[in-house]
């Protein structure tokens, strides 16, 4: 295997600057180039680039900079070069059209999961292992400002009965806003052998994330019957599917209520969940990634 002598970094910053290095030098030719991010590598083959999200350009507050400006000029040769844009979501899609991307280039593309219920000896594993309660809630995802863990917490608090939160992520960027005497157990980067049996041993799942561009462990958790809370007005309100209760993410008493009604409902939405998760495969997704090779390699 040959690879490309240039740090990750690095090679952005030359791929949009320079066009260099183009993938070849590191592959061979090839018919068709994937970006699987927004970053667009240079290729001779026509391009295909998934886009998850634009979120940069609604609050770019919620980046760094230096993200913003990569961001931008990805944006700008996604405009310029890419034969097909993937979306995951018709949310992404609407805000590409509103970037100014042709609307025929653009092709729906939605996240699958694995919707093999967690063993019940697992989920009694992963509790030992991380020290885990009896009962909590959890939230899963990267650890910065637009994932809202400030007012999910501030939320918690509030039930009638609170639960531990139990946070698994890695760190991102910024100033979450948490207070460090919470009842919210951190447990950092987790591992994907053990995300199933974590989300299947929790009471909820709590994602009243700002913006997402598709809210992929929202289906995670409906795939172990685990009852969801997510945002309305969101690409995750889509991902769900009419299963999930719906809260305003920018009100901490809403997200309250919503994590008591879906605590009332958890058996319904379950069930309901589960149903809905069995229909996004993996294979599906494979199939249209594979549509939009062909047709852009034509």
């Amino acid at each position: 295997m040959t690879h490309l002598r240039v740090g990750a970094p690095w090679l952005y910053e030359t791929w949009l600057r320079m066009g260099w290095p183009k993938v070849e030098r590191a592959t061979g030719k090839v018919d068709v180039a994937h970006a699987t991010t927004i970053i667009p590598c240079p290729s001779d083959a026509p391009l295909v680039v998934t886009v998850h999200d634009l979120a940069f350009l609604h609050e770019p507050d919620h980046f760094t900079r230096h993200g913003v400006r990569v961001f931008r000029q990805s944006l700008a040769r996604i405009r310029r070069d890419a034969a097909l844009v993937l979306c995951s979501s018709r949310s992404t899609m609407d805000d590409c059209i509103r970037a100014g991307i042709d609307a025929n280039r653009l092709r729906l593309v939605p996240l699958g999961v694995d919707a093999a219920a967690a063993d019940p000896s697992a989920v009694q594993a992963i509790r030992s292992r991380y020290g885990l309660p009896a009962d909590y809630l959890l939230f899963v995802g990267t650890l910065e400002p637009r994932k809202n863990l400030r007012r999910l917490v501030q939320a918690v608090a509030q039930l009638q009965h609170p639960l531990p939160l139990v946070v698994a992520g890695a760190d991102g960027w910024g100033d979450t806003g948490i207070d460090p005497l919470a009842n919210v157990q951190f447990l950092g980067f987790v591992p994907s052998a053990d995300l199933a049996p974590l989300y299947a041993g929790a009471a909820a799942f709590c994602y009243p994330s700002e913006r997402e561009g598709y809210g992929l462990p929202v289906l995670e958790a409906m795939a172990q019957g685990t009852p969801v809370v997510t945002s309305r007005g969101t690409a995750t309100e889509e991902t769900a599917g009419g299963m999930a209760v719906l809260v305003d993410p920018l009100d901490i008493d809403d997200i309250a209520r919503g994590i008591a009604e879906a605590l009332s409902r958890r058996d319904e939405l379950g069930i309901g969940g589960a149903a809905h998760a069995r229909q996004h495969t993996w294979a599906h997704t494979a199939a249209l990634t594979l549509a939009a090779y062909r047709e852009a390699a034509r």
